[in-house]
């Protein structure tokens, strides 16, 4: 195996250390990319997930079943023991 090979010439896209990101909701930072410019429409600064605004929506009523549940196996603990 030889170390000494070097890497082919003109196949590698060119690198920018500071490419600019923009999103759609007016945050801009720099990265590190192959395209000058990114634009995208989401971001850290406007994701719900990042900002601590994301809502957890029970919409089929899972907790409330499953505190039923839980109730009724205790109850039926309780019957078998008298």
């Amino acid at each position: 195996m030889c170390l000494n090979k070097v890497m082919k010439k003109d196949i590698h896209p060119k690198y920018y250390p500071n490419a600019k990101v923009r999103c759609a909701c007016g945050n801009e930072f720099t990265v590190g990319s192959v395209r000058e410019e990114i634009e995208t429409e989401i971001c850290s600064a406007c994701h719900p997930f990042y900002t601590g605004k994301e809502k957890m929506v029970d919409t089929a009523g899972r907790v409330e079943r499953f505190k039923k549940r839980l109730a009724k196996k205790a109850e039926i603990k309780k019957r078998k023991r008298k």
